[in-house]
């Protein structure tokens, strides 16, 4: 079985755990999307903001490299933390489009929930999250990073909706 795990900054621990869990043997894949909004913006603010100025100066350019050093650094925790050797993959770019056409060939998809922790419901999945989950060519395995809510949290049906 090949399985894609989807490491992001909140929630990779539950993801890495429900992988090792669930998928022990074949292939395993760590992927973690770089966002490239924030460096996009500090370029921009240099180049608009700031004037021309010397490229060497560009604070962009910075925070694309601690992007980058910070994906390679949570990678690495994140194959310590599977306890077996994975193949690593960092991309960049919107991380919901990069996520859904890295796992076109796998056989599952393990990512979390990473809205609303304190409900059960839609509203516990946050944007990028749920495009994936919508849009995903292969079965997903959509973890809590926490305990699960109770049922509790579940809302009480529309007044309008009929009661058999």
């Amino acid at each position: 079985m090949s399985v894609i795990v989807w490491i992001t900054e909140s929630t990779w621990p539950a993801c890495v755990d429900a992988a090792r869990e669930r998928a022990a043997d074949g292939d395993c894949v760590l992927l973690h999307v770089t966002d490239d909004a924030v460096p996009e913006a500090a370029h921009g603010a240099f180049a608009g903001l700031l004037g021309r100025g010397r490229a060497e100066r560009d604070p962009g350019n910075r925070l694309e490299g601690l992007s980058w050093a910070a994906a390679d650094d949570l990678l690495a925790e994140a194959e310590r933390r599977l306890g077996r050797p994975a193949r690593r993959l960092a991309l960049h770019g919107r991380p919901e489009q990069q996520v859904v056409r890295a796992v076109a060939g796998p056989d599952l998809l393990v990512c979390a929930r990473d809205g609303d922790r304190t409900r059960l419901g839609p509203r516990s999945l946050g944007p990028a999250t749920r495009f994936v989950v919508d849009h995903a060519p292969c079965p997903v395995l959509l973890v809590w990073p926490d305990a699960a809510p109770g049922l509790d949290s579940l809302p009480p049906p529309p007044p309008h909706h009929p009661r058999p």
